[in-house]
């Protein structure tokens, strides 16, 4: 079987695998954040935080609560990294420094993971699980949560309240991110990665020099790194590394993690506004965008335009030879897709074109199908501004879902939009006009401009996945990276949010003869068409000085 032949089998398993998920993991997820009832360890954790399950809270009050979680976690996460020598587990390793500390916790804490550093040789096994781990799963139940209470915003009609943050990332912790992950875990384990509290050991590279490896409780946080979509490997090479990924079938397992949660939201969405052509629709947006940045990625990869790769047959550089050109090059679509950061091949070796695929995947706004909860209410936002722009076009008042898309809704939608293009382009023009921060950079040229920019896509973005020829754990390039990381996170939720509580609030509309169908195949067009159009206008430009320059040269 060709190289070609194989890679598209291996994507037309993994669609095949996630049509079978998308229905009954759905409708779970729809039960899960409709049902009335609370479980008693939920009870329990609701008694511990002093919270009352069944007060619905105003969107103000569900941002807060959001906001003041993600705060304590910050703290929380940079306390445990700046005093691991002193806590048990710490496997020797000193403090973490301080500019690190903090960008590792505004990381992790954003569901970004984003790594500036070594994990095997920097954190101890305590920081890794205690600190790390358990932000992989409550960051993403976070977002999670922010897309549900958007759902219900459209779903309710006059109503002051989209829900209880404090229910919603219980939920999806206990009863959706907890259970899919142990059992990820269990199967991961059998395929060869390890679970255990080993001591450091020493081997011997293929150089001949020494490195002090563990083992550490890698299958877990595997399965919950790719489940919830965010990077944060255990070891530096991340997902090339055998004990993060140890074959052929677990490589196509963690793609399947890293894409099940994201595209059943849409069956989720379908199901709470009890309209599931309305999920279908969603879906269909973010899966032709989803095979045409798996597609394109491959093409680039197995053609090989570069010299090199040229002369040496394939693009091999900077892959694994256990997954080959065409699997690593859906594994680093699918982590560029989402927002999930983890790799099984570095990106800084692609191809130009390839390359500046897994960046333009990134700057969609990771909606295709995005992390999870984030793609989903990114995807969201760009209905809304699909409906208003076809408002325009007939004289109406646009509709979305039977609620009237006015002035405050189009400006929070707009708003959503410009935060990361202004926090990437900012930061790149930032670092690249100085000397001292250019110095970073492993290449000069188009192709050191790439490995700015993508870092800070990747952070304005909160994918976290890395170019990794720019060296960043320097105070400026933690600071500023972390500045994105918070602001690429928070700032779209608070209006996501507000769009929630304001679309609450109306009262339906009832559909028309001008009513703009929302399900048919001309709306995903035209999603599809706002989307590529927003991005093509806002980053070519950066685009055409980087990975365009560098593949026309």
């Amino acid at each position: 079987m060709s190289t070609t032949a194989a890679g598209m089998l291996f994507v037309a398993s993994l669609v095949i695998a996630l049509a079978l998920a998308y229905r009954p993991l759905g409708d779970y997820m729809a039960r899960v954040y409709s049902a009335t009832g609370h479980s008693r360890p939920e009870r329990m954790i609701y008694r511990l935080l002093g919270v009352h399950p069944e007060a619905e809270q105003s969107w103000g009050g569900y941002a807060r609560a959001l906001l003041a979680f993600s705060a304590v976690s910050v703290l929380a996460v940079y306390a445990l990294q700046r005093l691991q020598d002193r806590l048990p587990l710490s496997l020797g390793m000193e403090p973490v420094t301080d500019h690190v500390a903090w960008n590792t916790a505004i990381s992790f804490v954003t569901n970004t993971n984003w790594q500036s550093y070594a994990g095997e040789s920097t954190m101890g096994h305590l920081t890794q699980m205690a600190a790390l781990a358990v932000q992989n799963f409550v960051s993403a139940a976070a977002g999670m949560a922010v897309a549900v209470a958007l759902v219900r915003g459209f779903a309710r009609a006059r109503s002051g309240t989209i829900g209880n943050f404090w229910v919603d990332l219980v939920r999806g912790v206990l009863r959706v991110l907890l259970p899919i992950a142990f059992v990820g875990a269990l199967i991961l384990v059998a395929g060869g990665l390890v679970q255990n509290l080993s001591a450091p050991h020493e081997v011997t590279t293929l150089t001949g020099a020494t490195q002090a490896v563990t083992g550490g409780p890698v299958a877990s946080q595997e399965a919950i790194k790719e489940l919830g979509t965010n990077g944060g490997g255990f070891y530096n090479v991340n997902s090339a590394h055998p004990f993060e990924n140890a074959v052929a079938w677990t490589n196509w397992l963690e793609i399947f993690l890293i894409l099940v949660i994201p595209f059943s939201l849409t069956r989720t969405f379908g199901r709470l506004v009890g309209q599931l052509r309305q999920g279908y629709a969603i879906l269909a947006v973010m899966g032709v965008l989803a095979l045409a940045g798996v597609l394109l990625t491959n093409v680039f990869e197995l053609s090989g335009h570069a010299t090199v790769p040229q002369a040496a047959g394939a693009a091999m550089e900077g892959k694994e030879v256990r997954f080959g050109v065409s699997n690593s090059a859906t594994f680093g679509a699918a982590t560029t897709l989402t927002s999930t950061g983890a790799v099984n091949s570095f990106h800084d070796s692609y191809t130009p074109f390839g390359g500046m695929m897994t960046m333009f995947d990134m700057m969609l706004g990771e909606v295709a199908p995005g992390g999870v909860g984030s793609g989903l209410y990114g995807m969201l936002v760009l209905a809304v501004i699909t409906v208003f722009v076809a408002g325009l076009m007939v004289g109406r008042t646009p509709e979305y879902l039977g609620k009237k898309i006015r002035a405050r809704e189009i400006k929070l939608a707009s708003l959503y939009f410009l935060v990361t293009p202004i926090l990437v382009l900012v930061g790149t023009a930032s670092a690249m006009g100085s000397a001292e921060r250019r110095a970073s950079m492993l290449n000069t040229g188009p192709h050191g401009l790439s490995e700015v920019l993508y870092a800070f896509t990747s952070a304005a973005g909160n994918n976290g996945s890395a170019f990794a020829g720019l060296t960043v754990n320097t105070p400026w390039y933690d600071v500023a990276l972390g500045l994105c990381m918070a602001f690429g996170r928070f700032v779209p939720i608070i209006l996501v949010l507000a769009l929630a509580g304001s679309l609450a609030a109306q009262s339906p509309v009832p559909e028309g003869a001008g009513t703009l169908p929302t399900y048919r195949p001309q709306f995903v067009g035209m999603v599809i068409g706002v989307t590529l159009i927003l991005v093509a206008l806002t980053f070519l430009p950066a685009l055409a000085l980087g990975p365009i320059a560098e593949g026309l040269s």
